[in-house]
């Protein structure tokens, strides 16, 4: 992860005489990115990180630490993730993945991230049609053969009606879950990485099931969203129910006008409705103008406030749960977001693109605490390029 240089720094040599107990203190108030680094500095550096006692302290801290992670619309052979954290919020890091995805052949084709979750990464091609996972860690990739609906091309995948589960065990292993109308019926189909094998289920009606939506870590992929109700399919981590929900939408806080899914084009769209993990987040903005460079007058849309609705106890409704109003307004020409929940804590993230610099918010949610906190992101460096993913993700960890 990063570059690191290619000498021990005079600092770091400095450092190795310290005592290791101390050294080890100071290693784990970084993240994992900038520890990672410092196990390519020296042996003795790679020595301590490498400690059972570290790594488990290292990684207890590193699975309550949610990360950003960004993938711009690049030449294969230049393939960087940028990562994000509020752990320490001056900086993007850059991970480099362009000598991982060497052993598949996309012949030069620009990928599209999907998905993250601890160590796995989701990348998918749109001309070869293939999905592979890349995982960090121990260094590998390897092709996820085509689901039962036939390869798919990058448009296909939605990003709330797909989910990417990592085993809590560190054995690497993981399910790439989504959801699909097939025959007029949603449809749950899980990739299985322990058996390379898919399994397709017909999600059943929420009436005729004891399944509780709520509560055991279920996972929610949205299938559809109407103007007044949602489809989706819930399931347990394991994959052995998948349940229809309906949840109903209210309009009587008056919101209406056009709505749209994941993304916002200025003068059409002024509410952008992002979804995950059984929750709804609904990004208002209005009209503006204002003067650019050289004096010149355009319209532009005025981010103005964000309302967050949840899944109903019996996942029959959409229920207002709080909004954060008048203290991130922005001018932007569009918009994406992206929401994930853990623990009890909603977690977005709004990617304004004004005049082709990238904008980024993030925001979150305690539903404990009923408490917003949110803060503008640092220069990514995307001015010009096209964003190609965008996910959260938490739990990275050493081997």
């Amino acid at each position: 992860m990063d570059d690191h240089p290619n000498s021990t720094p005079k600092n770091a040599i400095g450092l190795c005489l310290l005592p290791q107990e101390l050294i080890q203190t100071i290693f784990l108030s970084l993240v994992l990115p900038e520890i990672v680094r410092l196990k390519l500095v020296n042996k003795s550096f790679s020595r301590i990180i490498s400690d059972h006692t570290f790594v488990r302290q290292c990684n207890t801290l590193s699975t309550s630490t949610t990360w950003l992670f960004v993938y711009k619309k690049r030449w294969l052979r230049d393939a960087v993730l940028h990562a994000f954290t509020d752990r320490s919020s001056d900086r993007w890091f850059r991970i480099p993945i362009a000598d991982l995805l060497k052993p598949v052949h996309f012949h030069g084709e620009d990928l599209y991230f999907l998905a993250a979750s601890n160590n796995v990464f989701l990348f998918a091609s749109n001309t070869v049609r293939e999905v592979v996972a890349v995982n960090l860690v121990s260094v590998t990739v390897k092709k996820i053969p085509p689901s039962p609906l036939g390869p798919r091309g990058t448009s296909s995948w939605r990003r709330s009606g797909m989910k990417l589960v990592t085993e809590p065990s560190g054995s690497g292993h993981f399910r790439f879950m989504f959801a699909e109308f097939v025959g007029n019926h949603p449809v749950l189909f899980v990739y299985d990485s322990r058996t390379d094998t898919w399994k397709s289920t017909e999600a059943v009606e929420s009436g005729a099931s004891e399944f509780s939506p709520r509560g055991g870590g279920h996972v929610f992929l949205n299938v559809v969203h109407g103007p007044r109700e949602s489809v989706l399919v819930a399931s347990t981590p394991e994959c052995d129910a998948a349940v229809v929900l309906r949840p109903r939408f209210n309009y009587a806080r008056g919101v209406g006008g056009n709505l749209t899914v994941g993304f916002s084009w200025g003068n059409v769209i002024d509410r952008l409705h992002v979804y995950g993990d059984g929750y709804m987040m609904i990004v208002k903005s209005e009209g503006a103008r204002v003067i650019g460079e050289g004096g010149v007058s355009r319209s532009v849309r005025v981010l103005k406030g964000v309302e967050l609705w949840g899944l109903s106890l019996e996942g029959r409704k959409w229920e207002f749960l709080s909004m954060v109003a008048g203290v991130i307004e922005k001018p932007y020409a569009a918009m994406m977001g992206c929401l994930e929940e853990k623990n009890g804590v909603v977690t977005a993230a709004l990617v304004c693109n004004c005049e082709g610099v990238w904008d980024m918010t993030w925001l979150s949610f305690d539903a404990k605490w009923k408490q917003w906190t949110w803060m503008a992101l640092p220069d990514c460096k995307m001015k010009g390029w096209n964003m190609a993913g965008i996910s959260f993700s938490s739990g990275l960890t050493l081997p």
